[in-house]
C-alpha cells in the first residue's frame, strides 16, 4: 500500500511532471483461430479480439478516473501473424491486416501490434508472404503495427532478411509517400525482441505467453527530469552516484503506480496480469522529454560528449528501481530515444549536436535502438540494410534487445522536416554519411552467433 506521503507526491507527479501510464496492452493469442479458409480465419480473429477486448477501453477509463493517472494509449498485441497465418499468400495477408485493424477500431484501441515474423535463422513461405504484404498492409490500415525480428544472440544475424527489410522499408515509404512515409513509422526491425513488450511498434504476443494477458508500459521522463533538476538546485555539489540513486527511487515509485493500475485492469477483466515495462518513453509534449534529462544532468544537449555515459547511468538506474518495485518487470524496460517523438532530441538532431552515428553509439546502452529516424528519401535500400545490420550487431553482441525504425521520406532531403502526427511527432531529416555497402549486403547469408551465445 502507498503511504499518505507517497500518495501526495504521486499526485504532484501527475499534476506537474507529466506522470502517466503510457499504455495498457491486452495480448491475445490467435493460435486457436487458425483455419485453412482465409475468410473463416479472419472471422475467428475478429470474433476473439472483440470478445476479449470489448471492455478494455471502458475499464481503463474507469481506472484512470479512480486513480487520477492518465492512461495515454490502450493497445492490443497478437500472436505473430506469419506463424498463425503461415498458409496464406500476400494478398490474403493484407486482408488479415485489415481485419486486425477493423477489430482494433471496433473495440476503440489506439494500436494493434503483432503483424510480424521471427526470421533470425531463416524465412518460411509464410514469413516471406507477410513481409511482401507489409507495404500494402501498412498503407491501407490506420492502427496496425508490424515488427520483424531478424537477429538474436543465440542465432546471429539473418543478412538475407536484413537485405529484404531494406527493400521493404523503401517500398513501404513509397506506398505512403503522401504521408511522409508514415507506414515506416509503424514498422520496426528487431534483434532479441521480447515476447511481452507492450510498446509499439514492436508489441506482439509471444508463443510462450498465455491466451490473454495484460501488460503495461509506464513512462515518466518528466518526473525523472524534475527530480534531478530539484536535487541539483538544492545541492550544486551533488554527485552522479547520488543522482543515480535518486533516479532509482523515482523509477521505483513510478513502477508501483503502473503495476497498481495494471493489476486493477487485469482483475476487473478477469485476465491474467503479465509485466510492467518501465521504459522512459517520451512524447512530443513540452516537459515529457528524455532529452531534457541530459540538460538537467549537466550536458549542453543530448548528443554532446558524455551523452552515452549519461544514458547508461540513467538506463541502469531505471532498471534497478523498477526491479525493486515489481517482480514482474519485462518488455524493454529502459530509456527510449526516438528522434521524432521527443522535442529535445528532435531539436538536437536539427542543430547538428546529435548525429546518426552518435545515436547508434547511444543505442548500445538504451532499450529500443535507432527509433523514429527520418532519412533522406533517396537513401538506397542497401544503405538502409547496412544501418539495420549495424544496429542488429549491437544487440546481438551485447545480448540485449535493440531495433531500427527508419523512415526514408520520399521527395525530401537532409535538413527538411517530416511530420507523422500524434505521438509520432515530427523530425528533421538526418543526413547519412557517404559510402557504399551494396556488395556487403548483397552477399547475404547468416552472420554467425557470437561466442556469447554458448551459455549452456
Amino acid at each position: 500500500m502507498f503511504s499518505d506521503r507517497e500518495v501526495l507526491s504521486t499526485l504532484a507527479m501527475v499534476r506537474g511532471e507529466n506522470l502517466d501510464l503510457r499504455t495498457v496492452t491486452l495480448g491475445v493469442s490467435l493460435f486457436d483461430c487458425c483455419d485453412s479458409d482465409p475468410e473463416r480465419f479472419q472471422e475467428n480473429i475478429f470474433r476473439k479480439i472483440t470478445r476479449l477486448a470489448a471492455q478494455l477501453v471502458p475499464v481503463c477509463n474507469e481506472a484512470e478516473e479512480k486513480y487520477g493517472v492518465p492512461i495515454v494509449n490502450k493497445r492490443l498485441s497478437v500472436s505473430p501473424i506469419a506463424a498463425v497465418g503461415a498458409a496464406f499468400d500476400p494478398a490474403q495477408m493484407v486482408r488479415i491486416a485489415q481485419t486486425l485493424d477493423a477489430a482494433a477500431k471496433e473495440v476503440g484501441v489506439d494500436f494493434v501490434g503483432g503483424f510480424g515474423a521471427l526470421v533470425e535463422k531463416g524465412c518460411t513461405p509464410g514469413d516471406r508472404h507477410l513481409i511482401e504484404a507489409l507495404p500494402e498492409a501498412l498503407a491501407t490500415t490506420e492502427r496496425l503495427c508490424a515488427s520483424i525480428n531478424v537477429a538474436t544472440t543465440r542465432a546471429g544475424i539473418n543478412m538475407d532478411a536484413v537485405a529484404l527489410m531494406g527493400e521493404t522499408i523503401k517500398a513501404t515509404a513509397r506506398r505512403t509517400a503522401d504521408r511522409d512515409g508514415l507506414g515506416c513509422a509503424k514498422l520496426v526491425v528487431f534483434a532479441n525482441i521480447p515476447q511481452d513488450v507492450p510498446f509499439m511498434a514492436g508489441a506482439y504476443l509471444g508463443i510462450g505467453e498465455p491466451d490473454a494477458v495484460i501488460n503495461v508500459g509506464v513512462s515518466g521522463p518528466g518526473v525523472v527530469n524534475e527530480a534531478i533538476r530539484r536535487a541539483r538546485s538544492a545541492n550544486s555539489a551533488i554527485r552522479l552516484d547520488e543522482l543515480a540513486e535518486l533516479v532509482k527511487r523515482t523509477a521505483c515509485r513510478v513502477t508501483r503506480v503502473g503495476e497498481l493500475i495494471g493489476r486493477e485492469v487485469a482483475a476487473r477483466m478477469n485476465i491474467r496480469f503479465g509485466i510492467v515495462d518501465l521504459s522512459l518513453a517520451p512524447t512530443p509534449r513540452v516537459g515529457d522529454s528524455v532529452g531534457e534529462i541530459f540538460r538537467s544532468l549537466g550536458l549542453s544537449r543530448i548528443g554532446a560528449p558524455g551523452s552515452t555515459a549519461a544514458l547508461a547511468m540513467l538506463n541502469d538506474a531505471v532498471k534497478r528501481g523498477g526491479a525493486f518495485a515489481s517482480c514482474n518487470v519485462g518488455g524493454l524496460s529502459g530509456a527510449f530515444i526516438p528522434v521524432s517523438e521527443d522535442l529535445e532530441i528532435s531539436a538536437a538532431a536539427e542543430d547538428g549536436t546529435l548525429s546518426l552515428e552518435k545515436l547508434e553509439a547511444m543505442t548500445s546502452v538504451c532499450s529500443v535502438g535507432l527509433d523514429m529516424i527520418a532519412l533522406p528519401g533517396d537513401t538506397d535500400a542497401a544503405t538502409i540494410s547496412g544501418i539495420i545490420a549495424d544496429e542488429m550487431a549491437i544487440g546481438v553482441i551485447n545480448k540485449k534487445s535493440t531495433a531500427a525504425r527508419l523512415i526514408p521520406v520520399p521527395g525530401k532531403k537532409a535538413g527538411d522536416r517530416a511530420s507523422f502526427g500524434g505521438l509520432l511527432g515530427s523530425a528533421i531529416i538526418m543526413p547519412v554519411k557517404n559510402g557504399s555497402c551494396t556488395d556487403f549486403i548483397r552477399q547475404g547469408g547468416l552472420i554467425p552467433a557470437p561466442l556469447q551465445s554458448l551459455i549452456n
